[in-house]
């Protein structure tokens, strides 16, 4: 999203307190996304999620966070998310929007006041199943308009989305992966949700009306995916090899 003001930046010293900057309407429409429990305040927008059933919570419940670990991990005093829900089901089963990134103005080194032409920022969503991208992007933009004063325009350009979905844990490739799961790495699997953009496996759902549809990653939580030290364990390396030849012996039964 593009917030633009004045047609070049100017003085702060000289125009400041007569017109609308840039940057200060984008924080504040950013502010306005969440509200201070961390829920998204975009009206409609939990309207046609998909909340995880008994048997996914009692599935995830199984799961022993430690979330002082977790806490030491991240880096951070304190975790937030939607009231309601563990911290498993906050961060793979419920919808969530995040500032990705933020660029206006000055920001060299010493002093420049200025009020800036322009200002933006990257916002992603993370969607469940019965939400649609279409729908979320309009609420999106109407949200963002109704917040932005007279005297600036907002631009907003959407990137992609995709549809979410959720595949049953009862087919037969499923069944094979749980076994072939617990081959390789000497554990039974946890069913959790995940966020990824993956688009054709929706269409491969919807389109092919394709149930059986089977998706596997051996990476850890913690390999730092998207950040500048990813890694991948050799361990978990070898767990996957083991685990996909199981998969192929449990697929032939």
């Amino acid at each position: 999203m593009d917030i633009g003001g004045p047609r070049f930046d100017l003085h702060s010293g000289s125009f400041g307190g007569i017109i609308h900057n840039p940057a200060q309407v984008l924080v504040d429409v950013l502010q306005k996304l969440k509200n201070p429990d961390g829920t998204v305040a975009i009206p409609g927008f939990y309207d046609d999620a998909l909340a995880p059933d008994n048997s996914e919570r009692e599935e995830m419940a199984s799961l022993a966070v430690d979330i002082q670990s977790l806490k030491d991990y991240l880096g951070v005093s304190e975790l937030t998310g939607e009231p309601g829900y563990s911290v498993v089901e906050r961060r793979t089963a419920r919808p969530t929007l995040d500032i990705n990134g933020l660029w206006g103005g000055f920001s060299g080194e010493g002093a420049k006041t200025i009020i800036p032409a322009k200002a933006g920022a990257k916002v992603s969503m993370r969607l469940v199943p019965n939400q649609v991208p279409e729908k979320i992007d309009r609420l999106f933009h109407q949200f963002v308009t109704a917040n932005c004063p007279q005297g600036v325009s907002a631009k907003i350009t959407t990137l992609h989305g995709a549809e979410p979905v959720l595949v049953p844990r009862n087919t037969p490739a499923m069944l094979a992966a749980e076994k072939a799961i617990e081959t390789g790495f000497g554990k039974k699997p946890v069913f959790i949700r995940e966020g990824g953009s993956i688009p054709v496996v929706n269409l491969i759902k919807k389109h092919l009306g394709q149930q059986n549809i089977l998706l596997l990653g051996w990476g850890s939580p913690d390999d730092g995916a998207h950040s500048p030290n990813e890694r991948f364990y050799i361990k978990d390396f070898y767990r996957g090899i083991r685990a996909a030849v199981a998969l192929f012996h449990e697929m032939a039964q």
